[in-house]
């Protein structure tokens, strides 16, 4: 199990203090595989778009119109987080449900 997210993120602390024999990876050190952000993209749509955080509010509007996936590519720290991938399966974020699914 991998736990994609910032090595400074609070959020993605909690998860892997819950989940212990999972990897967690820094995003900005060690970029999400393209072919996990795909599928990521896919199954998550939008919603794998911070627009939230501090980094897409300092982009300007025309980078904004870019396709997500080159947006996640070029500023990783847009990706919601955690993104945990438990053997193929992706949950996204650390809400109650992937909570109840994953400990």
């Amino acid at each position: 199990m991998k736990i994609y997210g910032l090595k400074t993120c609070d959020t993605c602390r909690k998860a892997a203090r819950a989940l212990p024999d999972a990897e967690q990876v820094d995003i900005r050190a060690n970029p999400v595989p393209d072919a996990v952000l795909e599928a990521a993209l896919t199954q998550f749509g939008d919603a794998l778009v911070n627009t939230r955080s501090t980094t897409w509010r300092g982009l300007p509007e025309a980078e904004r119109q870019d396709a997500p996936l080159e947006l996640l590519r070029r500023h990783p720290a847009l990706m919601k987080r955690p993104l945990i991938d438990a053997g193929g399966t992706l949950y996204l974020g650390w809400g109650t449900d992937v909570q109840a699914a994953l400990v």
